[in-house]
């Protein structure tokens, strides 16, 4: 059965990010970790965070990271959402715009509610377009202004 497993490159961070990424995840694990001697960085990682195995690779700096790939965590509800967007922006990240952020790494992840896709690509129409334009407006997504948007209120 074919697997396909993301690969994030890191800049001689990637025993931080391992420990990072782990603990932000509750629901995480180190599969594998290669090292090239005992006192070295990991030179390479798989770990699972919610189900989803993730590859890192300590290759160095030539290629950064950019807002063109990032991992989308669909959280149910808001309490979700402001537990990873805190974790994210107020451990050396920074927050961009309509629910997207970058860790301390310089990765960029994707936090909304699930509840999301109800408001901006609801059956209403005008009520998704009001939706849409709250959530341009937005850095972390709010559930409950998404919500009022839509109905109008």
């Amino acid at each position: 059965m074919t697997k396909l497993t993301p690969c994030l490159w890191f800049d001689d961070r990637i025993d931080e990010a391992i420990k990072f990424y782990t603990t932000t995840f509750k629901d995480s694990k180190v599969i594998e970790l290669v090292r090239n001697s005992p006192d070295s960085a990991a030179f390479t990682a798989v770990i699972e965070l919610a189900g989803q195995q993730i590859f890192l690779l300590n290759g160095g700096p030539r290629f950064p990271f950019t807002e063109a790939v990032s991992i989308m965590i669909e959280c149910d509800g808001q309490a979700e959402v402001d537990y990873y967007w805190n974790n994210f922006v107020d451990n050396g990240g920074e927050e961009s715009m309509c629910g997207w952020c970058k860790d301390k790494f310089g990765f960029s992840w994707q936090v909304v509610p699930k509840q999301f896709r109800d408001t901006v690509f609801g059956p209403d129409k005008a009520g998704a377009g009001r939706a849409m334009q709250a959530m341009m407006g937005m850095k972390k997504l709010i559930l409950a202004d998404l919500e009022k948007a839509y109905a109008g209120s």
